[in-house]
């Protein structure tokens, strides 16, 4: 037997509550946030979450299936996801070895061999039918990650998923779930979805973090680095999104950037140390290029200097 499930927690019956539970999650989460979530857990909607990559959008999902003790099913998505890896697909060899295991004894009845071979016992279940399928510690969270990357076909399908929660086996029926999964699906907007998918969900779009956000969510999840040197990351941060870069850094290269100085011992941002650890804060050789040098100097002293005026005033 395996260990014993975790209780789950009832879902929040306020925005105050889900702001509470997000916190306990370390997640700092914005008011507008935690009202759509909110109304989403209230009225068993899908969230719909858009924006650019980093900025804590699949970290949602992770932290409600932590604090409402839920099990979280992903859905990773990819170019040419299908049917087979996303919702179900036959145990084959399986299937085979019955077959085989049926004419060596002689059973010659084809329809009921045809029934017996597709069974559940030899369904493999990817996650969109796992998020279904009951569960004692409550409906999961079922996030569907990055959906910006599939095909539109594949969106297609998923109108039943999200509609109905149920879905369509040729050889078994309809499945549907007891109870509705929480849903969490996120979009990159590397490509617009189709409105017939957004109608079906609540919305929010999750944007980089203010200075004041972003340095609190540094001392939630980088504790250890010093006070000095968090400001003057955030302020630098926030300076190189004003930037035209191919790639703005997001909330998770900076939790990377500040990690990073710290593991070497920096108390506070010098041009060297900037340059040497660029490649941790920006993922593009053009930006790197660009910043690296003497614009990394300049963004610094103005850094300073805001900050040098910030505590004298």
């Amino acid at each position: 037997m395996g260990e014993p499930s975790p209780l789950s927690v009832p879902v929040p019956v306020s925005v105050d509550e889900t702001l509470d539970l997000l916190a306990r999650g370390n997640y700092v989460g914005e008011r507008s946030l935690a009202t759509v979530l909110f109304l989403s857990l209230k009225l068993g909607r899908p969230l719909f979450l858009e924006g650019e990559a980093g900025v804590g959008k699949t970290e949602i999902a992770k932290v409600l299936a932590q604090t409402l003790g839920r099990r979280l099913v992903r859905l990773q998505c990819y170019e040419g996801l299908d049917v087979s890896a996303a919702v179900y697909e036959w145990n084959y060899p399986r299937q085979m070895v019955e077959i085989r295991v049926a004419e060596a004894a002689g059973a010659g009845d084809r329809a009921s061999l045809t029934s017996d071979i597709f069974d559940e016992r030899f369904l493999i279940e990817r996650p969109l039918l796992q998020a279904l399928r009951p569960d004692d510690r409550g409906a999961p969270v079922l996030l569907i990650d990055e959906l910006d990357r599939t095909d539109e076909p594949f969106e297609a399908f998923l109108l039943e998923v999200l509609s109905d929660y149920q879905i369509t086996i040729p050889e078994l029926g309809t499945i549907a779930a007891a109870t509705p999964p929480i849903v969490i699906v996120t979009s990159n907007r590397t490509r617009e979805i189709h409105d017939a998918l957004k109608r079906r969900c609540f919305y929010h779009w999750v944007d980089y973090p203010n200075a004041e956000r972003e340095l609190e969510i540094l001392r939630v999840k980088a504790p250890q680095a010093p006070a000095k040197l968090s400001a003057e990351v955030v302020s630098f941060v926030q300076a190189l999104r004003k930037e035209d870069l191919f790639k703005l850094p997001g909330i998770a290269e900076t939790l990377d950037w500040a990690e990073a100085l710290t593991q070497l011992d920096k108390v506070a941002l010098d041009p060297q140390a900037i340059d040497d650890t660029l490649g941790v804060l920006l993922k593009y050789q053009d930006d790197i290029a660009k910043i690296q040098g003497s614009e990394a100097a300049r963004l610094l002293n103005e850094v300073k200097s805001e900050l040098t005026g910030a505590v004298v005033a």
